[in-house]
């Protein structure tokens, strides 16, 4: 998943960098270099919003002229894909724990970025929303 980003001079110097879909995330780097650097943990960051709120992650819209496309790690792909399908369901940390027989407190788990969790641990959970995790090498 990528997600265009806009690189803008800043007036006092370095780069200023936004994303019009996470408008949440913005940050600024000395150069042009720091500021990809430091563009997907803004991002990342900014998810964090996102999940506190209980809003469901906009899609990465396709990228504009001029626009640089910023990647989101793949586990934190898969915690957004499913926060966002317990969101769309209506499905509460509590009842997805039910519904994967285990303790609430792991479902909490699963829904933290900060938190490691296992890909497969992921995919049980998507699997007990009725989805399924699909993986593709392109």
């Amino acid at each position: 998943m990528y997600y265009p980003a806009q690189f803008e001079a800043a007036v006092e110097g370095g780069f200023v960098v936004t994303f019009r879909d996470i408008p949440e995330a913005i940050i600024q780097g000395e150069n042009e270099t720091e500021a990809m650097e430091m563009a997907q943990d803004a991002l990342v960051t900014a998810f964090d919003f996102y999940f506190d709120d209980k809003r469901p992650i906009p899609k990465p819209s396709k990228a504009r002229v001029g626009e640089r496309l910023i990647e989101v790690p793949p586990s934190i792909v898969a915690k957004v894909l499913l926060l966002n399908e317990m969101l769309n369901q209506k499905v509460k940390p509590a009842e997805l724990a039910r519904r994967m027989s285990v303790k609430p407190q792991e479902v909490q788990r699963l829904i933290n970025l900060t938190h490691t969790t296992k890909i497969d641990t992921i995919a049980v959970a998507l699997a007990a929303l009725g989805k399924q995790l699909d993986l593709r090498v392109i």
